[in-house]
């Protein structure tokens, strides 16, 4: 049980499909402060949790630990029990935030074939097997996360970018928003929890002398924004996400990805992701963008 005299550490747990960059979270999050530990058995959680409160947040040495980060895998010991061990801890008093990496079947094939290494779950079987149990074992879980990133289109740098934010000193009472833009034809984002379709702006594609360039750029931004119906798109974005995070405020939920997507995730999206990330920064929220598909053309 919690100790009564203070908040107690705040726990993170990573887990989420096999390929889908857990490794990569733990990095970002030991970059950030946090302690990490990789695949503890579920059972010795809530011993690890006590020892932190007898000891007044000191695990090791004499450096205080009130954030601790725990990545997880399927394989790890008493897995099938971490739900419910997560329940557990909150109805205790415990800050705990389950964090599930996902990612479509096909960039896990391809991510597993290029290291060459087997599937947790393969056994002498196919991959693509393996993976398709995998995300049926891990359904229930992923329904009860707080946070779900779609890594698919992401290399190991865009997905630290993604969620660096998710364990920044000194924002937890803020609203983390991530602003993501992407191209339709890559595929829409799974962890989006809104989508938007710019393809109704003129495509700065067909002027020749914008092609190259990118929604990042000054003389793109300019076009996109400056068309009829682009300005009052993002009027109408901060008008409907105002009851949308005061709402999210009340629940306690802390991280949100508004998706912006274009035909090839290069121009509009790109533009119009900025300039909302821009609209809906305020003390109560922090916005951050990520261009998923910039540079794939």
């Amino acid at each position: 049980m919690r100790e009564a005299g203070g908040p107690g550490p705040e726990i993170v747990v990573v887990t989420g499909m096999s390929g889908a960059g857990r490794s990569t979270v733990g990095k970002v999050m030991e970059d950030q402060g946090w302690y990490v530990i990789d695949n503890l058995p579920i059972s010795l959680l809530p011993d690890l949790l006590q020892v932190s409160a007898e000891r007044e947040g000191k695990l090791v040495g004499d450096s205080p630990i009130q954030r601790i980060g725990i990545v997880l895998n399927v394989r790890a010991q008493g897995f099938e029990t971490l739900a419910e061990s997560i329940r557990l801890l909150k109805e205790r008093g415990w800050r705990t935030h389950l964090i599930f990496l996902d990612a479509t079947n096909e960039a896990l094939v391809r991510r597993f074939e290029s290291v060459r290494r087997p599937h947790p779950l393969q056994g002498t079987g196919r991959l693509l097997d393996a993976i398709v149990r995998e995300r049926e074992v891990l359904a229930d879980l992923r329904a009860t996360a707080e946070s779900v990133v779609d890594t698919s289109g992401l290399n190991v740098h865009q997905l630290g970018r993604k969620v660096s934010p998710l364990f920044m000193t000194g924002s937890a009472e803020r609203l983390r928003l991530a602003v993501l833009s992407f191209g339709f034809k890559y595929g829409v984002p799974l962890d989006a929890d809104f989508v938007f379709d710019m393809r109704f702006l003129p495509n700065p594609f067909w002027v020749p002398e914008l092609r190259p360039h990118t929604g990042r750029e000054t003389q793109v931004a300019d076009f996109v924004l400056s068309q009829p119906g682009a300005q009052e798109f993002i009027d109408g974005v901060d008008t409907l996400m105002d009851p949308v995070i005061a709402g999210y405020q009340r629940e306690n939920r802390r991280y949100v990805t508004l998706a912006v997507g274009c035909t090839g995730g290069k121009h509009r999206s790109v533009a119009i992701a900025e300039a909302v990330a821009a609209r809906l920064a305020s003390d109560e929220v922090t916005t951050f963008v990520v261009h998923r598909d910039l540079g794939q053309e």
